[in-house]
């Protein structure tokens, strides 16, 4: 199925469709210089369909893991676009996770001030999310996303069939994005999940329902002044256990962990069991020094402003609350759910 999403003048498709990987030369125009960016933990193949489907095919394959979404990744792959005469005709394909759409779309973003961007995501938690939206970034002196741009792909191809290669741990991680795009935007889909035997019997149809979700926020409002802040719940404390963590949580772990403190206490007694169901973490440990180093790295987020922190709130499924929270009252509801008993 496509799915278009409305944005004027960087308005573009999403293709969903299984074995859409294959047919990425009908779908994008590959008839010029492409780069194909992806890392180490992608099966070869999926970058190769691409590189070969290509007129002159290149090739970045960076190391897997957040490490990567860095300055010294960023210049090397504009490096290897200058240095193979790319140009403003030619284009960009990221085919992996979040940190390949992320780095690979600010490459696009920035080469020649823009040219066509392409993304391909590889696992659940970039094909419900990251791959759409236009956010791109690298990270920056130990925090997420600090450097970057908004930047429209010129289409994103979905294809179900790759996540077949995904470790479960992977999997659960972009689960807990569709749980989250649920709990604050579709009662019903949260009600499908939390009633489901096999949360991901019917995977198609989640990530279905996941990306309406998001193409709705998305065109209400493209660059974050307003609704679209709602895709951050979860992300507050979540980023702040992700930095403070350093790895050992996967993104998605992480939003499952920060979605536990900014909801009521009816609301997380529906969500616990159905994390629990997905494979996630519900439970963390965070001592008096765990907590002073997630909170530091949760008053450098992005959400940061004046006054406090734009934070989301879920008092009842299907419905939020965009609420300024100083950092004493963001620290107070991750201490009452985190600290040691």
């Amino acid at each position: 199925m496509v799915i278009h999403v409305e944005l004027g003048a960087s308005s573009y498709d999403i293709e969903l469709c299984r074995g859409a990987l294959a047919r990425a030369g009908e779908l994008i125009n590959l008839n010029r210089k492409v780069m194909v960016v992806t890392d180490s933990g992608v099966p070869a193949e999926y970058a190769d369909t691409v590189r070969n489907l290509a007129k002159e095919g290149y090739q970045v394959t960076v190391p897997q893991g957040e490490e990567s979404k860095c300055f010294a990744m960023l210049e090397h792959i504009l490096g290897v676009m200058l240095d193979m005469g790319f140009t403003r005709k030619d284009a960009v394909v990221a085919v992996g996770g979040g940190v390949v759409g992320d780095l690979a779309g600010f490459a696009a973003s920035m080469y020649m001030r823009g040219i066509d961007f392409y993304n391909i995501p590889t696992t659940l938690l970039s094909q419900v999310d990251s791959s759409i939206g236009g956010k791109t970034a690298v990270d920056f002196h130990g925090y997420k996303n600090v450097i970057g741009a908004f930047y429209q792909p010129k289409k994103v191809i979905i294809d179900p069939d790759v996540l077949k290669t995904l470790e479960k741990r992977q999997v659960a991680a972009g689960m807990a994005e569709a749980i989250k795009m649920s709990l604050t935007s579709d009662a019903e889909m949260f009600a499908m999940l939390e009633e489901a035997d096999d949360i991901y019997a019917d995977i198609d149809m989640v990530i279905e329902k996941a990306l309406l979700i998001k193409k709705h926020v998305v065109e209400c409002d493209e660059k974050e002044a307003g609704l679209r802040k709602i895709l951050n719940f979860g992300h507050t404390v979540g980023h702040g256990i992700e930095s403070a963590r350093g790895g050992y949580f996967y993104h998605g772990e992480c939003v499952a962990l920060g979605m536990l403190p900014m909801c009521s206490e009816e609301v997380r007694s529906r969500l616990v069991p159905v994390l629990k169901k997905a494979g996630l973490p519900t439970e963390l440990r965070l001592y008096e020094d765990d907590l002073r180093e997630v909170m530091t790295a949760v008053s450098h987020d992005k959400k940061s402003a004046a006054g406090g922190i734009d934070a989301v709130l879920v008092h009842e499924a299907g419905s939020f609350e965009i609420k300024k929270l100083t950092l004493a009252e963001i620290e107070e509801k991750t201490k009452k759910i985190f600290s040691p008993r």
